[in-house]
């Protein structure tokens, strides 16, 4: 079966799970080293930050992955990250539930309870929304900092820049033709307005309970309330027609068509989806 929901809206730019906690709850608290021990010295700290998938799209999914360590020689006295996202991204939130977000829209601060020990390590990834009208580059920073010196700060912060794809505007209308008993057959008209190819196009239907008898202009598979059609390659001003019967209820019920492309982003996502009755 193709498809899955369209992400409707978008996430408000604050984070409910926290972004990092550098010291796992099974190891102990470490003692600050003394002058005589062999641990004692300044922290070399470390961040770098990943994106995926590497081209955003808009109105799609896009992570962040901030991965932190210290080098040692001594232990980092309450290490402090702080990720800054773009503005053209929504957060949704995280992996980890320690962190806050920040005074300004799209930061998220970690703040550790703890000394983190020589030698840790770990990671956060972040989870954001590309909005629909966001233009690249997007970029993003990590900055991780400590009560301690290190020698080589070169490496306790990074950016990254991401590009937005260009995306497209798919557009799906619903007509119902005609009932006769329990049967309807309705038409659904699916349109590229472009500017990108889509390869991958498809419509998910909730049916409201009816069921798929047979469909034309498309594969089509069904469960019991959704059916899913893939369509042929929509170039862009390119259409594509379905002929869909289904069995409906003695009452019909409410309906919804929405359009997607799993690999294209979407810059005007208002119009991926019709609203209509089985009945």
């Amino acid at each position: 079966m193709v498809g899955g929901s369209m992400v409707r809206g978008h996430a408000a730019a604050r984070v409910a799970a926290g972004v990092l906690c550098l010291v796992l709850a099974a190891l102990p608290r470490a003692a600050l080293a003394s002058p005589e021990g062999d641990g004692w010295g300044g922290a070399d700290l470390s961040v770098r930050l990943l994106v995926s998938p590497a081209r955003a799209q808009p109105g799609r999914l896009l992570s962040y992955r901030a991965e932190v360590g210290n080098a040692g020689p001594g232990d980092a006295v309450l290490p402090v990250l702080t990720v800054r996202l773009p503005d053209g991204v929504d957060v949704l939130g995280s992996d980890v539930a320690e962190c806050l977000p920040g005074v300004v829209a799209g930061e998220v601060v970690c703040a550790s309870s703890a000394d983190v020990p020589a030698g840790t390590s770990g990671g956060v990834r972040i989870d954001a929304m590309v909005r629909p009208g966001a233009r690249g580059p997007l970029e993003a920073s990590a900055t991780l900092s400590s009560g301690v010196v290190d020698g080589d700060e070169t490496n306790n912060s990074t950016r990254t820049l991401t590009e937005v794809g260009e995306g497209t505007d798919l557009a799906v209308t619903v007509s119902r033709r005609v009932r006769a008993g329990r049967l309807v057959v309705m038409s659904a008209v699916v349109r590229n307005r472009g500017p990108r190819r889509v390869h991958d196009a498809g419509i998910l239907l909730d049916t409201g309970g009816a069921r798929l008898l047979a469909a034309r202009g498309a594969r089509c598979d069904s469960r019991p309330g959704r059916t899913g059609c893939l369509l042929r390659a929509l170039g862009a001003g390119g259409r594509a027609s379905l002929l869909l019967a289904f069995a409906a209820r003695d009452r019909g019920g409410r309906a919804e068509a929405t359009v997607h492309s799993a690999r294209v982003g979407d810059r005007r996502p208002a119009n991926n989806t019709a609203r209509f009755r089985l009945g």
